[in-house]
């Protein structure tokens, strides 16, 4: 009987190990010690890889946590392979640790529950963000509901050379005409890049009379009127376009060298302080500059999330934590780094961490926030997902 009940207790199940508690920090940090994160992340930009290779060594230094950044090319891939997991069962040591995400791929990892949490606002720097001023609790439209946490802003900007361009445009509208002015000197990059996309949304925020119905979701019933009037400037402005809309820059890394080359007078970014990035790193003439329309441009958080199946959610967390310090936060908006927007509420850090922040340079090409205008609201998910698929039907190309 003694060897039975041995035998019983070896083939027993194992009882799941809990999660971690955001909320006790102390134990999240002790977990961490040792862990791997595989922080799944757009690796376009050798700015941004260097920056994220810079977290790893600082959470290393303070954590002992060691991070590897896994780069994509498109964050779907990683949702994609969170859903495969869980529907063949590998439930506690999945791939990924940690996303970095927004818009429609964290609507369908919430919608589908492939995520940890709530954890963000149990975080400690959770109480430095600016929660009152910065869309750091949705996510085009979505609650975050604490299963996300924020650590960069983004709002759109054109950015011109001015020794060709010297003038700005106020509209979408005065784009096309300058455009049309000017053929075969903007581009934007293909739909379904990210910001090819986000190109579609800013011309529907701008033109339409009233962009709230973007907050709603796409349904069969209001996509085809509302989106009309993005189509038929879309037909005035393809052929105006760099080698005159039969071909794309493929992600928007791709559009600063065309400016440099004198290919493009204009071209789009989601970072502010891009521009200045390039400059400083000489990737783009000291003649570029930025600007936004006269009704504002759309504007964003970037965001980290934790799969439900990551076998490292205190090292992620603790990685989560540190993006959000006004260490790494700083850091991400020097334009000599990434030229990022932050996530802080510069009233609630110290004395000593805002002037950190006054002393950046924010670089020749990066308009003040007093200069950006209204940040738009991103619309609903579903209407990215459809308008890059219409757009690849009427306008795509092969790559």
């Amino acid at each position: 009987m003694k060897h039975l009940a041995i035998l019983a207790a070896l083939i027993a199940p194992v009882a799941a190990i809990a999660d971690p508690n955001p909320a006790d920090w102390d134990a999240v940090k002790a977990e961490a010690k040792g862990q791997t994160v595989y922080w799944n992340a757009w690796g376009g930009s050798t700015t941004t890889n260097d920056f994220l290779a810079w977290v790893g060594s600082r959470v290393s230094e303070d954590y002992g946590v060691i991070l590897e950044h896994v780069k994509l090319t498109n964050t779907a891939d990683a949702v994609t392979r969170v859903l495969a997991e869980k529907q063949a069962g590998e439930n506690d040591d999945g791939a990924i640790d940690m996303i970095w995400i927004n818009g429609v791929n964290f609507a369908a990892m919430k919608e589908a529950d492939l995520l940890f949490g709530p954890y963000a606002e149990q975080l400690p720097n959770w109480s430095v963000v600016d929660v009152a001023e910065k869309t750091v609790q949705s996510d085009f439209t979505v609650p975050t509901d604490g299963f996300e946490s924020p650590w960069a802003m983004a709002q759109v900007v054109f950015v011109h050379d001015t020794a060709d361009m010297p003038e700005r445009v106020g509209s979408m509208q005065a784009l096309l005409e300058w455009a049309q002015a000017n053929p075969g000197r903007f581009s934007y990059p293909q739909p379904p890049d990210f910001l090819g996309t986000t190109f579609l949304k800013q011309v529907l925020v701008d033109i339409l009379p009233d962009a709230s119905v973007l907050s709603a979701p796409a349904t069969d019933e209001n996509y085809a009127e509302v989106s009309a009037p993005l189509w038929a400037y879309l037909d005035a402005l393809t052929p105006n376009l760099w080698r005159e809309g039969k071909a794309y820059p493929a992600t928007g890394t791709a559009m600063f060298p065309l400016i440099a080359d004198d290919e493009l007078d204009l071209s789009i970014s989601f970072s502010p302080g891009a521009a200045s990035t390039a400059i400083a790193n000489f990737e783009l003439p000291d003649t570029v500059r930025t600007f936004v329309l006269d009704k504002g441009t759309i504007g964003n958080a970037s965001f980290v999330t934790v799969p439900y199946n990551s076998g490292s959610k205190a090292g992620a967390m603790i990685v989560a934590n540190f993006l959000m310090s006004p260490e790494a936060q700083a850091r991400a908006q020097d334009p000599a780094i990434l030229g990022y927007g932050t996530v802080l509420d510069m009233t609630a850090i110290t004395a000593d961490e805002r002037a950190v922040f006054d002393g950046l340079d924010l670089g020749i090409a990066t308009l003040s926030p007093a200069d950006r205008g209204t940040v738009q609201a991103e619309p609903h998910p579903s209407w990215a997902t459809r308008l890059a698929d219409d757009w690849a039907d009427r306008y795509g190309v092969a790559q």
